[in-house]
């Protein structure tokens, strides 16, 4: 549906831009849509911090070598960008976390008490994606993922790290107001044992590895399909399937399970026993690309945030000049709560600064009159409902409530 598609929708609200002269799949985020990507960074750092993830920080671009010695490239190569040359060394913007991740477990020894370990991040990537395929923020080449690698003792340990992670993805959902069976879909992606050009070539690990992952899907009592020749090559995935505005399907969030890594990179931990084992990994993003999920909200709640997510949450509008410096004295108390409030200082009638405010889908609308200067109490219109005679603290007090449970 046209009037839905992010496409047209974040432009017009000032969220995002895309300069031709810049470069094509490269969006920019206006004030508005920074506010949201920031806020959405904000609460998965939250939540998965809750949840016992730590939080690192790796760089953009790495040596080829890691690369190589991970098999993304020349796996994924078609979707890298060029090697740069540098001191006689080449380097490749990071199409994924996954290598740097794993150096960084590598950088001290551990044991089975230290597992599992889940290493998170919001990494920058980069990944070529064809001109014909680029697609307003739901196919891009630079995106923010909400990207984590979680090592693990056993394969027990990495289905429960698995289960968990499919955990916070349906809590992170219900947040968001989305439904399983309506606003997406359960996928279980498996690989192709006879296409050893594109997946790691070990028939005994995808069968095991499939069984396992079927099995936690059956015993989450979740409908899910399968999807052949669609897994990482690493290793099947689970796949958080939805559909945007034009009704073409992308994932949204993954979780995968990796028996090829452990090896490659020698991923190991001191068993209880005292000797040296083999650990598991598990790789998920929780919210996916903060930018594909931007498309999918954007669409979902039709540019109309709800109040914590909304970049701007209250619009004052001063009747007449008269009423300015009293709104402005309101403006100031809001923002003495964090809360994000902007005035209309336009010389226009009231009914046209209400509709403006209404097209940009701002929650409430603060009406500022002679009437509210006497009592000391505001007018409000709300998107379902208007409040009259509301006093400022009591309006705070609503408006922090909404911001604090996520309404």
């Amino acid at each position: 549906m046209e009037e839905q598609d992010h496409k047209k929708l974040g432009p017009q609200l000032g969220l995002f831009y895309i300069d031709p002269f810049v470069g094509k799949g490269l969006p920019m985020f206006l004030p508005k849509g920074a506010t949201i990507k920031r806020l959405l960074e904000q609460f998965i750092i939250a939540e998965e911090t809750k949840r016992g993830y730590q939080h690192v920080q790796t760089p953009d671009l790495a040596r080829l070598e890691l690369y190589q010695k991970s098999g993304h490239y020349p796996h994924y190569q078609d979707s890298m960008y060029a090697p740069i040359e540098i001191d006689n060394e080449q380097f490749i913007l990071r199409p994924m976390t996954c290598p740097h991740h794993f150096q960084l477990y590598l950088s001290e020894p551990h044991s089975y008490r230290d597992l599992p370990m889940r290493l998170a991040e919001l990494a920058q990537l980069y990944r070529y994606e064809q001109s014909g395929e680029l697609m307003g923020l739901q196919r891009v080449r630079t995106f923010c993922l909400a990207d984590a690698h979680i090592i693990c003792a056993s394969e027990e340990q990495a289905m429960e790290e698995i289960s968990r992670a499919l955990d916070l993805i349906e809590d992170i959902t219900k947040v968001f107001g989305l439904s399983l069976g309506k606003n997406y879909r359960y996928r279980l992606s498996l690989g192709d044992r006879s296409n050893s050009e594109k997946y790691y070539q070990n028939d005994a690990a995808w069968e095991k590895s499939e069984g396992l992952l079927r099995k936690l899907m059956h015993q989450r009592g979740k409908e899910f399909e399968e999807a052949p020749n669609d897994a990482a090559f690493y290793g099947p995935k689970i796949d958080i399937q939805m559909k945007n505005a034009n009704d073409k399907e992308d994932t949204a969030f993954t979780v995968q399970y990796d028996f090829c890594m452990p090896e490659r990179f020698d991923l190991s931990y001191t068993g209880e026993d005292g000797h040296k084992h083999r650990a598991f990994v598990v790789h998920r993003s929780s919210i996916g690309a903060i930018e594909r999920l931007m498309a999918f909200l954007i669409e979902h709640f039709q540019g109309a945030f709800p109040v914590w997510l909304a970049p701007v949450q209250v619009m004052i509008l001063p009747i007449s000049d008269t009423h300015q410096t009293y709104a402005k004295k309101i403006l100031a108390e809001f923002k003495k709560h964090d809360l994000r409030v902007e005035i209309n200082l336009d010389n226009e009638t009231l009914g046209k600064k209400i509709r403006a405010g209404k097209m940009q889908k701002i929650p409430y609308l603060v009406v500022i009159g002679d009437k509210e200067m006497e009592s000391g109490k505001l007018t409000v219109e709300g998107r379902t409902e208007k409040l009259a005679d509301i006093s400022i603290t009591n309006f705070i007090t609503r408006l922090q409530t909404e911001v604090r449970e996520k309404k």
